[in-house]
């Protein structure tokens, strides 16, 4: 089998924001995700999919420039884009050779640190519905907003209809731009739609909560943090909890994770009919899908709420890609992958040159043969404390391989120790026993610590 490389490939970039696994195509049967379990048949899924750092901005910097965090020297919610004078990003590049790009929605994080978000830079015409905050997303009806049912402050019920919230009407306006270049099939497009959920507030309309029996919505499976794990590695759930303590009752929780999953069917319907009309359009037959989360989420586990650490459930993200034409069909693969390595990817399929400096690896040989090794390891990274001025004090580097997650905690500055984790997932899939200071250990915690050292070799910001 063979991957033909073309220039005239068009690529529909799809990017969701704080979703974990937790879709049917990873086998979770309880969540209702047709429309990207669909996408899965026609594409490679790859089941071990990782992201730079668990948080928006520093996540989605690096996937659009092709770098590491260490490198961008982004790792919080306020660095720009272009950082450094020699970024070239992924539409960029795109869009240097022929391609009109196009952004609709939520992409890059930082708007308000760029402007209109690397207009006119990465973008052939102004992005639209990108800017804003997750809490602007009100719901904008004609008339008397129905009641809202749901049952803590993160959440909102009401019968409204899908356009009523950004996503909604995001869908509708790729849905329009898609019709555009069907018009113009000389001009091959890059078009990224950026969904903000199922990022908080979990606000999906009330047909989706709907589509769940309460009773049937699993408790939490590991709330209590690891055994042995050092106080850094864990945070105050900031996202939620604003530095007050958790209150949350059984309730509570229950409410949030309904809320979360009816956030992601709420999601998945709107790729859906993404999806859809570029089928109706017929531009499926020339157009690469991919579709990806900036990282994962905590619903509780390991005491947690929300992202911001190095845990399997914050790292670990849904990530598919499908070729037109020869590309690999319904293939769920293990090959390790980073989104770092969606930038490569793509150039090479569509036959661009790739600009000096990128990190990632391209998957290509992964998409032509599922069996195939492009990474022996995968690397996370979070700073402490979360949110910093000027520098963090200390940094979290994680080394993911097929079977060992190891995490060291450098001091920032002096680059020794602070702590380590290490856990071993053919056994402990759910991270629940730290086995770093345990002496059968040693020689797996120095190979990992070789792997991390060959990894971070960057030189630190210069200060």
């Amino acid at each position: 089998m063979t991957i033909k490389a073309q220039e005239k490939y068009n690529v529909l970039f799809i990017a969701c924001d704080d979703l974990r696994t937790d879709l049917g195509c990873y086998g979770n049967d309880l969540v209702k995700s047709p429309h990207i379990d669909q996408l899965a048949r026609e594409g490679v899924l790859f089941d071990k999919a990782y992201c730079q750092q668990a948080l928006c901005a520093p996540s989605r910097i690096s996937v659009m420039t092709g770098r590491r965090p260490d490198n961008t020297r982004s790792w919080n919610l306020t660095a720009p884009i272009r950082r450094t004078d020699d970024v070239v990003t992924l539409p960029e590049q795109f869009k240097k050779n022929g391609y009109f790009t196009q952004d609709i929605g939520k992409i890059y994080h930082n708007w308000h640190v760029d402007g209109h978000a690397d207009y006119p830079e990465s973008w052939s015409v102004e992005p639209v519905m990108h800017y804003g905050t997750h809490n602007d997303d009100v719901p904008q009806v004609r008339g008397k907003l129905p009641e809202n049912t749901a049952g803590t402050k993160w959440t909102k019920r009401l019968d409204v209809p899908d356009e009523a919230y950004y996503d909604g009407r995001i869908a509708q306006k790729a849905v329009e731009a898609l019709q555009g270049f069907s018009g113009n099939p000389g001009q091959p497009f890059f078009l990224a739609v950026g969904f903000w959920k199922p990022h908080l507030p979990f606000n999906a309309p009330e047909k989706y909560w709907d589509m769940y029996d309460k009773d049937l919505i699993p408790a939490v499976y590991n709330g209590d943090p690891p055994k042995r794990i050092p106080e850094i590695a864990l945070h105050d759930s900031w996202e939620f909890f604003r530095g007050e303590p958790n209150t949350l009752s059984e309730s509570d929780v229950l409410e949030l994770r309904h809320g979360y999953l009816a956030a992601v069917s709420f999601l998945d319907a709107q790729v859906g009919k993404v999806l859809s009309e570029l089928k109706r359009l017929q531009l499926d037959k020339n157009t690469i899908v991919v579709f990806w989360s900036d990282h994962g989420f905590q619903l509780g586990e390991h005491s947690l709420w929300g992202k911001n650490s190095n845990f399997e459930n914050d790292a670990r993200v849904p990530f598919i890609i499908s070729v037109p034409g020869e590309g690999m069909k319904g293939h769920k693969t293990g090959s390790l992958a980073e989104l770092l390595d969606i930038y490569p990817t793509l150039l090479e399929l569509c036959g661009i040159e790739e600009p000096e400096g990128i990190q990632g690896k391209s998957l290509v040989p992964v998409l032509k043969d599922g069996n195939a090794t492009v990474n022996d390891a995968v690397f996370t990274q979070h700073p402490r404390p979360m949110y910093y001025k000027g520098k963090p004090d200390v940094m979290g580097y994680s080394v993911r391989t097929d079977r060992w997650r190891y995490t060291e905690w450098l001091d920032f500055d002096t680059r020794e120790i602070v702590d380590r984790e290490l856990y071993d997932h053919y056994y402990d899939d759910k991270e629940s026993i730290n086995l770093a200071r345990e002496k059968r250990f040693r020689k797996v915690v120095d190979e990992l610590h070789r792997k991390l050292q060959g990894a971070i070799v960057e030189p630190l910001v210069k200060r």
